[in-house]
């Protein structure tokens, strides 16, 4: 045997356990990919259901947040009336303190008018009786 039919049994023997090697190889990739298609399938089913709840449920958010910026403005509208309420209501609590101060400034002075009616009254009914 010369040299090339001693490379020609080589590459022939390598050959061989190249095969041998890569026939299981190739069958557990062909299991693989089938596995893999089933699974692909099975999450697609599971997957459209829950994709159209999802969008339901963003719909209804969409809806509820849209609801809830409509209510900022009666909200804020709320508030500006509140706040007017609390200068109103503290502008008659000035205007009652001042008049409360007016009322009770004028019934002291008419306490003290009566009082010097009374002692001018006295001292004029002494001065006539004498």
């Amino acid at each position: 045997m010369d040299i090339v039919g001693i490379a020609a049994v080589i590459v022939a023997l390598t050959l061989v356990v190249l095969a041998a090697f890569l026939i299981p190889a190739v069958i557990e990739i062909r299991k693989t990919a089938s596995a893999l298609r089933d699974f692909i399938t099975g999450t697609d089913s599971e997957l459209k259901p829950l994709l159209r709840d999802l969008q339901s449920t963003l719909a209804d958010l969409k809806a509820i947040t849209g609801e809830a910026s409509t209510r900022t403005d009666d909200v804020k509208c709320f508030m500006e009336a509140l706040g007017d309420a609390g200068r109103n209501l503290r502008t008659i609590n000035g205007v009652v303190g001042s008049v409360s101060g007016v009322l009770a400034s004028s019934s002291m002075w008419l306490t003290g008018a009566r009082v010097a009616g009374k002692f001018i009254l006295e001292r004029i009914s002494r001065k006539g009786g004498k």
